[in-house]
């Protein structure tokens, strides 16, 4: 295996139902199931010139977890430094120097190293909560800019996104019900069309308290489809068939 230095604080976690190690530190940052649904919702071109851009990448969860269904080249666009080095060793760690690279770089200056108009796909996990004044943070910083939008927001990442993507390019996003509206405003201003929405419950009884969208660039915005709903947890509290493969390859 590739001899990969961690720091004190960090620790090498595995999704079990690909293998893929990544490098996680519950005091700066460590992926939760958003990740993985959002990997699995996502499709991918098949095409070995196809290029995937992870954006708001964290410690590199999503493009690793979504390696395994593209032949393209995936790069990962992460402002926060600490987070952009693990997320290179995470690829080092999976030997997918070839295949990934990681910008650390605002989100906003991507134009600068990525061409507009050729991205075939973009996944985002973005900062769900808005910088309001009033807003209670986390009073770790790496924690806090994971979760709120302090440095950057929905608007700026699908302004980013319509720039970079192909025309028909396609962005899979996971976030917040309760921003349901907001997230489907802000795409159609920027000419994404919202063409397919998955809501997951923690349980059947519950309220959605996560939303997967699928939006298309330059797409007609007619045609929308809400799929079928993703439950994590049986009453027994045991994961669900569905989920129970996505973490762990095969069903109960």
């Amino acid at each position: 295996m590739t001899d990969i230095q961690l720091l004190p604080d960090e620790r090498i976690d595995q999704l079990y139902s690909q293998t893929v190690k990544i490098i996680q530190s519950s005091s700066v940052f460590a992926f939760s199931l958003d990740a993985v649904l959002l990997a699995m919702f996502a499709k991918a071109s098949k095409s070995t010139k196809s290029l995937t851009v992870d954006l708001c990448a964290g410690n590199g969860a999503v493009g690793l977890f979504f390696a395994h269904k593209t032949n393209g080249q995936i790069v990962e666009v992460e402002i926060q430094p600490r987070l952009a080095d693990m997320a290179k060793r995470s690829i080092s760690l999976n030997h997918l120097e070839s295949k990934m690279q990681v910008l650390n770089i605002d989100l906003a200056d991507s134009l600068k190293y990525l061409h507009h108009d050729s991205i075939d796909t973009v996944l985002c996990n973005p900062p769900y909560f808005t910088d309001l004044p009033k807003s209670v943070k986390n009073p770790n910083q790496f924690l806090a800019i994971a979760r709120h939008e302090i440095k950057t927001n929905l608007e700026m990442i699908c302004k980013v996104t319509s720039q970079l993507l192909k025309t028909n390019g396609k962005i899979y996003m996971v976030h917040r019900p309760d921003r349901l509206l907001d997230i489907i405003t802000t795409m159609q201003k920027f000419n994404l069309a919202p063409k397919q929405i998955q809501f997951v419950h923690s349980k059947k009884n519950k309220e959605a308290n996560i939303v997967l969208i699928e939006a298309i660039k330059n797409g007609q915005q007619t045609g929308l489809r809400i799929i079928k709903p993703l439950i994590v947890y049986e009453d027994d509290g045991q994961y669900t068939s569905e989920v129970h493969e996505a973490l762990y390859g095969k069903t109960k």
